[in-house]
């Protein structure tokens, strides 16, 4: 066994131990429990688990992989996911804790006063839900199956094992505060990392600072840098790059705010605090919590793309005409990598050299071919390694490369736990007590919820075995399915009193109907238009959006619907529109005024 290994299974092992001790210590033995915590956690401990809650394996180990091989453009991440959370914050949370019921199916079954409506919620929840997990079981797989030297298919029945022990165990309750100490887990993971490429690359301590420094020895910016050494092997520039359209930008970044806010698992957060007025600071908490990781992760991206293409093409000019790399010299990362099958090299000229360069472009490819070179050999570069290499590549400590691995796994398991309970809630809560079985007692209650989660986790389990997608992508199109079904139905349901149950049903359906019709009508559905790393836009996206973003447009034509809907049927009974106009006013207004 290695040294690096010995290091993996000691920190992993640590951490997962603490996991279920939590979840022992912590276990539900109510429905309160196992759904909301109780309704007691403090603000600032909220603030955590729900930053470990958000910040999933898309966060953690594929976001920064996405702007490592997208650039600029991958900013639509960044810009998607914490402005969502802020609508979240401002325009749901307050308003769903006010009214006071466990789950978002529930709120909508109870405000559009229909279990139809609450079966379509919770039908929207699951399919959402669902392909959220598998962005998480993808994320467990790739790090375990490099670091624990198992196969992807292993790796990923050890994760849902793990799940299964303290989500099923713990509930909410277990869940949250294990998401505490994954979140301390997977901060440090991804900060101490950065702090030491940052150091090696610019001399700053900070990442965020370091990304806009001179290099090292140096008086070239290191973002000035990056775009020479991608100019010189024939990429666009690291700057510049746009993920297809402005408006392709712009739908994704809209899709994944709006879908961000319409996310159940997150929402359901905001319940396990005492008051309203602690749901608006576990959410000041949480984006705090949250602000750490994101914005380090532009700096980890940007350096992890110079160290790979610097050590792909060794040399003090990078370049394909200048220096290359033997093969059979190629370091131990590449080599432990290419085990998995994540990184892939074919010799296309048998040189025994390793070239990399961006056979897409055109004009360079035929200069290369001119000079005799056969395209990129460097076949597959799964983005979601980068991060997880990223270490190895700047040939960190051991004890760092392992720490990386755990908040890898904390990322994925939080998220993963949260999704989970999101799914079972909504099958024994929703459907079970409120549809089918009103009169179930609340220990079967809290069974069936325990039975739902671990078919949930089996579902999962089984769709992660056969991943779509890279992470990133594949949660980027759950947010894409919650934005185009139950986000219009929840700001409808706040802001509008006249919204009535016939126009919500027929907006959720049409929402997430002609979503999931897109994205199954074009082929490469995790596919980044309009990069030259990726390749161009397929001809046949309306108006060249592409179908991880086309959330926005669902959720458009869903508000067309359930507006329109609404008003050519009855309006909804007069105690539904005075509840609606109570959860908007704070307690206590016009106490002064006698109003």
């Amino acid at each position: 066994m290695t040294n690096l290994e010995i290091w993996t299974y000691l920190v992993v092992g640590i951490t997962f131990a603490l996991y279920i001790g939590i979840a022992i210590w912590a276990r539900a033995g109510t429905t309160g429990e196992f759904y909301v915590a109780g309704g007691g956690v403090h603000p600032v401990l909220n603030g955590m688990a729900t930053g470990a809650d958000w910040m999933s394996a898309a966060s953690f180990i594929s976001m920064a992989g996405l702007i490592a091989f997208n650039g600029y453009g991958a900013s639509v991440f960044l810009m998607g996911w914490t402005g969502g959370y802020v609508l979240l914050a401002l325009l749901l949370a307050p308003y769903l804790r006010k009214f006071g019921k466990f789950t978002v199916p529930e709120f909508i079954g109870d405000r559009y006063y229909s279990n139809t409506a609450r079966i379509v919620a919770v039908a929207c929840l699951i399919i959402a839900s669902i392909t959220y997990v598998i962005g998480q079981m993808k994320g467990v797989g790739v790090a375990f199956s490099r670091f624990l030297e198992t196969d992807y298919d292993t790796g990923l029945y050890i994760g849902m094992g793990i799940v299964f022990v303290y989500a099923v165990m713990g509930g909410m309750k277990g869940i949250t505060y294990t998401q505490v100490a994954q979140y301390v887990v997977l901060i440090f993971a991804y900060t101490v990392p950065a702090v030491f490429i940052s150091l090696q690359l610019t001399g700053h301590v900070f990442p965020q600072t370091g990304l806009g420094a001179t290099m090292s020895g140096d008086s070239t910016y290191l973002l000035e840098k990056l775009d020479q050494v991608l100019v010189e092997i024939g990429f666009t520039q690291y700057t510049t790059t746009v993920m297809g359209s402005d408006l392709n930008m712009f739908a994704y970044t809209l899709s994944l705010m709006i879908g961000t806010a319409g996310l159940p698992h997150v929402i359901v957060r905001f319940f396990t605090v005492p008051r309203v007025r602690d749901a608006r600071q576990s959410a000041g908490w949480a984006l705090v919590f949250i602000a750490i990781l994101y914005t380090t992760a532009p700096a980890v991206g940007a350096m992890a793309i110079y160290n790979l293409v610097k050590t792909m093409q060794p040399g003090d000019q990078v370049g394909v005409t200048e220096s290359y790399l033997a093969y059979e010299e190629r370091p131990e990362w590449f080599k432990k990598w290419e085990n998995t099958g994540l990184l892939e090299f074919e010799d296309k000229n048998n040189d025994g050299r390793i070239t990399y360069y961006n056979d897409k472009n055109p004009e360079f490819a035929a200069e290369m071919e001119a000079k005799g070179f056969a395209g990129n050999e460097m076949v597959k570069i799964d983005r979601d390694i980068m991060v997880l290499a990223n270490p190895e590549i700047a040939k960190l400590p051991n004890w760092v490369v392992a720490l990386v691995v755990a908040g890898g796994l904390a990322a994925a398991l939080s998220t993963a736990a949260g999704l989970l309970l999101a799914i079972a809630s909504a099958i024994s809560h929703d459907l079970l007590k409120g549809v089918f079985m009103p009169n179930i007692s609340e220990k079967n209650e809290l069974m069936a919820s325990r039975v739902s989660m671990a078919f949930a986790i089996v579902v999962a389990g089984f769709l992660g075995l056969n991943p779509p997608g890279f992470a990133a992508g594949t949660v980027a199109l759950a947010f894409g399915l919650a934005a185009s079904s139950l986000f219009p139905a929840l700001m409808l349901g706040i802001f509008y009193k006249r919204m009535n149950n016939t126009g919500a049903i027929a907006g959720m359906s049409a929402g997430i109907g002609v979503t999931m019709l897109y994205v199954f009508q074009h082929k490469g559905i995790f596919f980044i238009p309009g990069t030259d790393f990726l390749g161009g836009m397929e001809p046949n996206w309306f108006l060249g959006i592409s179908p991880n973003a086309f959330g926005v447009v669902g959720a458009i034509v869903n508000f067309a619907v359930a507006i329109i809907v609404a008003k050519v049927t009855v309006e909804p009974p007069e105690h539904i529109q005075h509840l609606v106009e109570d959860i908007r006013v704070p307690k206590g207004a016009g106490v002064a005024t006698g109003h």
